[in-house]
């Protein structure tokens, strides 16, 4: 059994891990990660311990893809986590270099 002190650890350690296995799988020129729990407090997916989280990232890996295909690739690289319910909803704008102005 989990105590509290350990969901915590567990907690803080989510964006490191998230930035981790996103840079390792689709090398971002720009990662910025924001944990937007605090806006859905009293929702069901905060209750049970996931967490809500925003991604920008841009990539070479996103070159000639579409939206849906982008996506994919962010969450195929975080799917652990989305599995073990630690994320429970990620909001991904998925960015291609030749797309910056």
């Amino acid at each position: 059994m989990t105590n509290l002190n350990e969901q915590s650890a567990d907690k803080s350690d989510r964006e490191p891990r998230m930035r981790a296995q996103l840079e390792a799988e689709l090398a971002p020129t720009l990662l910025e990660i924001s944990d937007d729990s605090h806006l859905h407090a009293g929702h069901a997916g905060a209750a049970s311990g996931g967490s809500h989280y925003s991604v920008k990232i841009v990539s070479s890996r996103f070159e000639g893809l579409k939206l849906v295909m982008r996506h994919r690739l962010v969450y195929d690289a975080v799917h652990d986590m989305i599995n073990k319910a630690e994320i429970h909803a990620l909001a991904i704008n998925a960015i291609a270099p030749s797309e910056l102005t």
